[in-house]
């Protein structure tokens, strides 16, 4: 018998056939190396490739399955997307099943052939039965581009008019929310199909119908205001919810449908924003939820807190505000650590608007200052701190002082100088202010702020009642410890100021220390040789030395160790004993009166009233105005090419400069902040983007010619408000920048008021200004963030 010959042109038949899907699935399981898998997925890739060339309709889904398989564990499979659009194409259900997904897989917006499925959804949205119009809408939800969104809107619309299974008016709702996230300007089409869905009594329906309002209301001024009709419904929704429960098998852990009632508490709380009738509708039902809720499952502690947000976000009764703020004063308490991170950062939010009704939970809050968590003991930290006022200072200083003792290395830099400035505004005698800042010096003095020494050597010079008291309580905790350098160096300072008061005797305290002159010279030379002293340190001492030489007797002493550093490595310091020494030599005549007491030194600044400060938060110190013996790390925050790079952790909040006086010695930015006269200075629009502008206006104040304010006005035009607004900026490093706090974080839309904020420059060198600046915002529900460097600034900025 002869064989037939093969027909030229025709493919010869696979020997071996193809894997099936859970073949394949437990050999690539199965493989021991990566090699090994790589080459069972390379020959099963050929196997469909061929398949695909041979175009067997019955074996292209089972093909495609397999390659989505494949793409599934990170290796290319885009030869597979035309064959998705052939399935989707297929009138059988088991090939658009695999089709749908496929395209969900394997293609995307960033490509046109995502195009070519837009005629096959919209057929199967109007004449495919359930499941296919369901596989069709989860597609378009999934991959749908803008374009896409714009040629479908109306089928969609059609579903959510028309259709009665809940099945697919789920998925419908659910993809309106996707169109409307890619084109804002299809709101418009779905405002009827909203009010029709509210009126449904199946929890899922309901549910995608608030998110699609939610939607809808953050994105058009013109539905906002539509849906603020609808408040009474949605009321009575949520009190049908609250009292009787629609439907028992959607209750968990007693709570009715908690998933359904914190989304309808959200959707009232964009609602009665800014809307003070809509907020007197809800506040009886508010009420009612915050006093009805369990809190012994955690659903019901999700639906109070959503309520909290919701009281706190309207315009609510005053009553109503004190019960919320309650309720997280009760979720302190939790066992649970993430309801009590929720709470102290919630409390930390309401602490500027209701300040006495957080301050009755202050002893809470200061017991979470020990939890083991860092997070919580962080968050803890930074409420307490904003609860500090002048009734309270002693008490609070005194837990956060203890607090510091046992705190955590990365919390002992912000607790220490967060004491130091609730000291600063709010110390009821100077005794107590010096005693505070010993304290902390002595406790974390590695870990304080560069200009804390100025501050202390300021404070005490002032207080010339209290000299004795601060040399001798200096002096005694030096002689026990000198680790601590900042705390050394005003110890140092202050000896070489007052050291004869050491042997006086004469002090408030009932036994004051024996102290000889050479006690006081071993001590300083101690500092002078140890290893611990910094270089800083170091100069402290060696001039404290030289200043006592015109106090006390032994000069000799104090003449050989000044010589003995003559030949120190350290340049500084060498210097300093050479110019000592050559007082001693040539210039004696002169020391005494050289080598005179510091003269004191008037804060800049007028007298903060102190209810005011009692309402504010405590300000945050941005090391704007360096001193002489600050580190190079301090001056790279005004470095123009490094601040704005380098902020990231400081990002969620302004940058602003405490302004109280008493911070520093008296500088041009510390003048006071009046109302500046009119100036000829042209204004400058700087930024502009989505309706989002702003724009800088300029003064000088009459007798300081080096300084400049810029005013930074924001303005919002959009339909949608600009939330978590924050301004930052730079200069370069010949300039001094402080920036002062804004008026708000929040720019209302439609051109509603506006936020300001004022920065001060001191340019004493007359130099060309250029500023940096960094936005970042929230606007559509997308987060924005803008770095720009303005060049074209007026010349009558800097001339």
């Amino acid at each position: 018998m002869l064989k037939s010959p093969s027909l030229p042109g025709s493919a010869p038949r696979m020997m071996v056939p193809s894997l099936k899907l859970p073949d394949l699935i437990q050999e690539i399981r199965g493989a021991k190396t990566q090699a090994q898998e790589r080459e069972v997925i390379q020959k099963e890739c050929a196997y469909i490739r061929a398949s695909f060339r041979d175009g067997d309709p019955l074996q292209r889904h089972r093909q495609l399955a397999k390659l989505l398989y494949v793409h599934m564990l990170g290796y290319p499979a885009h030869f597979g997307q035309m064959e998705c659009l052939k399935l989707i194409a297929s009138p059988r259900f088991t090939d658009k099943r695999v089709g749908y997904l496929g395209a969900m897989l394997l293609l995307d917006e960033r490509h046109d052939a995502h195009l070519l499925i837009t005629n096959s959804i919209k057929n199967d949205l109007s004449q495919g039965s359930q499941p296919v119009r369901g596989l069709a809408l989860c597609t378009l939800s999934t991959m749908g581009s803008a374009e896409m969104c714009r040629n479908l809107a109306t089928e969609v619309e059609r579903l959510l008019l028309q259709e009665s299974s809940s099945y697919v008016l789920k998925k419908a709702i659910l993809t309106a929310v996707h169109m409307i996230r890619k084109d804002p300007e299809l709101a418009s089409i779905f405002l009827p199909p909203c009010s029709k869905l509210l009126h449904e009594c199946h929890h899922g329906i309901l549910l995608g119908t608030i998110t699609l309002i939610m939607e809808l209301c953050e994105r058009s001024p013109v539905a906002l205001r539509h849906f603020r009709k609808v408040v009474p419904q949605l009321v009575q929704i949520l009190r049908t919810l609250v009292t009787t429960g629609c439907s028992t098998e959607h209750s968990i852990s007693g709570v009715s449908d908690p998933f359904l009632q914190v989304k309808i508490l959200h959707l009232l709380r964009i609602l009665g924003r800014n809307h003070e009738e809509s907020s007197e509708t809800m506040n009886d039902l508010l009420a009612q939820v915050a006093t009805n809720t369990d809190t012994s499952r955690n659903a019901g502690n999700a639906v109070l807190f959503e309520t909290v947000l919701t009281i706190m976000d309207i315009h609510s009764a005053a009553g109503l505000r004190v019960l919320a703020v309650n309720i997280l004063g009760r979720f302190l308490l939790n066992n649970d650590k993430n309801i009590r991170y929720v709470a102290l950062t919630s409390l930390l939010r309401l602490v500027q608007s209701d300040h006495s009704a957080v301050q009755r939970h202050r002893p809470t809050v200061v017991e979470c200052l020990q939890d083991t968590d860092a997070s919580l003991s962080r968050r803890a930290l930074e409420l307490s701190l904003t609860l500090v006022n002048s009734s309270n200072v002693r008490t609070m200083t005194q837990e956060l002082q203890t607090f510091l003792e046992t705190c955590p290395i990365d919390l002992r830099a912000d607790c220490a100088s967060g004491i130091l400035l609730a000291a600063e505004r709010f110390a009821p005698t100077k005794r107590w202010h010096i005693d505070t800042i010993l304290h902390v010096l002595t406790t974390a003095g590695a870990h304080v702020q560069d200009d804390a020494v100025a501050n202390l050597t300021q404070l005490i010079g002032g207080a010339q009642e209290l000299h004795a008291y601060s040399v001798r309580r200096l002096y005694t905790a030096l002689a026990k410890d000198i680790s601590q350098q900042p705390f050394v160096q005003v110890a140092a300072w202050c000896i070489g100021e007052y050291g004869d008061l050491l042997l006086e005797g004469s002090c408030e305290e009932t036994e004051p220390p024996q102290v000889e002159e050479e006690e006081v010279l071993a001590l300083l030379e101690k500092v002078l040789q140890s290893h611990m002293s910094l270089p800083a340190t170091r100069g402290y001492a060696i001039t404290a030395l030289m200043k006592l030489s015109t106090r006390f007797q032994d000069n000799n002493r104090i003449r050989q160790v000044v010589s003995i550093y003559g030949s120190c490595v350290d340049v500084e310091l060498q210097q300093r004993a050479v110019e000592y020494s050559t007082l001693f030599r040539k210039y004696d005549h002169m020391r005494a009166a050289i080598l005179e007491k510091m003269p004191l030194v008037e804060r800049g600044g007028p007298q903060v009233d102190e209810e005011a400060k009692e309402s504010k938060e405590v300000p945050q110190l941005l090391e704007a105005t360096v001193p002489d013996t600050a580190e190079p790390q301090a001056t790279k925050l005004l470095d123009l090419l490094d601040l704005l790079d380098g902020m990231s952790r400081d990002s969620q909040h302004p940058v602003s400069l405490d302004s109280t006086p008493g911070n520093a010695l008296v500088h041009p930015l510390d003048l006071p902040c009046a109302t500046p006269p009119p100036a000829s200075i042209p204004n400058l629009k700087v930024f502009e983007r989505e309706g989002v502008q702003l724009n800088l206006s300029f003064t000088r104040p009459p007798g300081a010619p080096a300084l400049l304010l810029v005013t930074v006005t924001t303005t919002n035009s959009s339909g949608g408000d600009v939330t978590h607004f924050i301004c930052q900026a730079a200069v370069p490093k010949s300039f001094q920048l402080q920036l002062q706090a804004p008026s708000g974080d929040t720019v209302p839309a439609q051109g509603d008021l506006p936020i300001t904020q004022i920065f001060r420059i001191l340019n004493p060198n007359k130099a060309p200004l250029r500023l940096k600046l960094r936005l970042t915002y929230n606007h559509f529900g997308q987060e924005v963030q803008e770095i720009f460097e303005v060049n074209n600034l007026p010349v009558e900025t800097w001339q």
